[in-house]
């Protein structure tokens, strides 16, 4: 990411002099310089004097950016230590961009009133989120896609840890792994919080409650690995505030235990830091959304994210089987509901997976992206592939489709040998975090990716009425999903069977099966007649079976 500081006002640099007095009082470089599109730019303000507490004492610093076809977005900065503040930008046209800083404090001369200029070129970097853009929700659908609408498949590794306590050589290794096993984000936790008292370094994010102060030293060791998920060609998914409200160490998550106010600015904070990189917001993590904390999290929601303009798409992830669909059906600060449907295999939660609020709720309300963020931990209980497998290929076409996450109990926390999770109950040792990610499963998540983007995937939705015979056990519940105009019908049928596909229309399909233990696909046999298609599984375990028409 290239840096770039202010351009002094064209009106200055008719008198040369004045430009250097006044630039060395307020400790502004003058400098000229080129982004390329999508990429982020950055610039530095020195201020004119300093604050004991900055989170609190300048009640405003942003930057108006206009772009080169007259658009204005205002942008929030934010305070990197000493007098240095900082505005973070990605700018989305090519061609010549103005600037203009605004401080609640005017008379503050380097922060206020600042303008600037850089140039906007096109991009030479080949990742799709340079060429295709930053994330968005469009506006009326179930999925996630670039800026420039290509359809963007959310597969996610979970690595809460992984930017406290990873080396860069670490980090290196496993961003590289991900992205060569298909994934397309890394979900982790922003700041300290029960699972991870400090980063690698001794620092902590912030430190009080009632009145808290910012640690730019701990951000700035944060900056390298959001920026390294970035230049990995991935997306960064960051848990602002994270919130389990019960357990051994809720005393460290801030969104547990700081007032709405702190919550707020602390979470206004990160998004001012890191608006210009591609990010998806987790605004709160594992956290209860409803009932006697409903009204807080909209409150934080709605001051960090309400009325539109900041950069990035915003998730909640919920607590285990809470689901927070209805009540938030109305927030449009939202765009991603992220649930999770617990670390076991009982039939009651392979139930709420096939059955439960996601699968009888999504119809029925305005069209947000549902995604289970934190199914099954592998490794947990020494938890079997084909669990995995179930889970996530269930969790997928429960709602229409958009991604998926995988965690393992090595990788989230970044456990090295000899090492147990912190404020966690002592399980049978883990495998270390790169040991996980050669886990079967997790190989195997990539390979449900790379299966799905070969697919129109965004149109598929559930469509459990063209299923004959639903199988009464749990463990064998067989999902299907279609597109809306029947070019193309999915089954995720998990136990070798005979699967009957209701085809009213009489439509003429081809058939394949795809195998998510290898990630090979073979033709399937069908038998299409009197409007019912049926296929048999060519092998033992799951498989998914594939109608597209001829």
């Amino acid at each position: 990411m290239k840096i770039f500081n202010i351009v002094p006002r064209p009106s200055l640099l008719l008198f040369p002099g004045l430009v250097i007095c006044l630039l060395c009082i307020a400790g502004v470089v003058p400098a000229a310089g080129q982004v390329p599109v999508w990429d982020r730019f950055e610039a530095t303000f020195q201020s004119a004097k300093s604050y004991a507490n900055p989170l609190y004492d300048l009640q405003k610093f942003s930057v108006d950016f206009r772009s080169p076809s007259g658009v204005v977005r205002t942008i929030n900065g934010f305070w990197d230590g000493d007098r240095a503040w900082k505005v973070r930008f990605c700018p989305d046209e090519t061609g010549k961009w103005t600037y203009r800083s605004a401080s609640s404090d005017t008379l503050n001369t380097g922060l206020h009133a600042v303008e600037g200029s850089f140039e906007c070129t096109a991009s030479s970097n080949k990742l799709a989120i340079y060429q295709k853009g930053s994330i968005v929700h469009p506006k009326g659908s179930y999925y996630l896609s670039h800026a420039d609408g290509s359809p963007f498949f959310y597969t996610a590794c979970t690595a809460w840890n992984g930017t406290l306590k990873s080396t860069d050589d670490e980090w290196e290794k496993y961003l590289s792994d991900r992205v060569a096993n298909h994934y397309s984000a890394i979900q982790f936790v922003a700041t300290q919080w029960r699972g991870g008292d400090k980063n690698s370094e001794g620092h902590v994010a912030f430190e009080g409650s009632g009145r808290i102060t910012i640690n730019p030293v701990y951000f700035r060791h944060l900056d390298k690995k959001i920026d390294a998920i970035n230049r990995h060609g991935l997306v960064a998914a960051p848990v602002l505030l994270w919130a389990l409200p019960q357990s051994t160490g809720r005393e460290l998550s801030p969104g547990y235990y700081l007032p709405d106010m702190e919550a707020i600015l602390l979470a206004k904070y990160m998004v001012a830091r890191y608006g210009g990189n591609h990010v998806i917001w987790l605004l709160g993590g594992d956290g209860k959304f409803v009932n006697e904390y409903e009204q807080r999290w909209k409150n934080i929601g709605r001051a960090v994210f309400g009325g539109g303009g900041h950069p990035g798409t915003v998730a909640l992830h919920s607590m285990g089987q809470s689901w927070i669909g209805k009540a938030y059906a109305n927030e449009d600060w939202l765009d991603i509901i992220a649930y999770q449907t617990g670390h076991n295999s009982q039939p009651s939660t392979l139930d709420w997976i096939n059955k439960g609020p996601v699968a009888t709720d999504w119809s029925k309300l305005p069209p947000k992206v549902m995604i289970n963020m934190e199914p099954i931990y592998d490794d947990q209980s020494r938890r079997q592939p084909y669990e995995i497998r179930n889970a996530s290929y269930w969790s997928l076409f429960s709602a229409p489709v958009a991604g998926i996450t995988y965690g393992a109990d090595g990788i989230w926390p970044w456990i090295r040998k000899g090492e147990y999770i912190l404020n966690h109950a002592r399980r049978e040792v883990p495998h270390t975090w790169d040991e996980s990610i050669r886990f079967p499963a997790s190989v195997q998540v990539g390979k449900l990716a790379q299966f799905m983007v070969q697919h129109k995937w965004w149109q598929l939705k559930p469509a459990p009425e063209l299923l004959i015979g639903q199988r009464e056990k749990p463990e064998e519940f067989v999902s299907v999903v279609r597109s809306d105009d029947h070019q193309t019908v999915m089954a995720y049928v998990p136990v070798k069977s005979t699967v009957k596909i209701r085809n009213p229309s009489r439509t003429d399909y081809r058939g394949s099966w795809f195998d998510p233990e290898n990630g090979t696909s073979s033709e399937a046999v069908l038998v299409n007649k009197n409007g019912v298609i049926e296929a048999s599984s060519p092998k033992n375990g799951d498989g998914v079976l594939v109608l597209k028409k001829h």
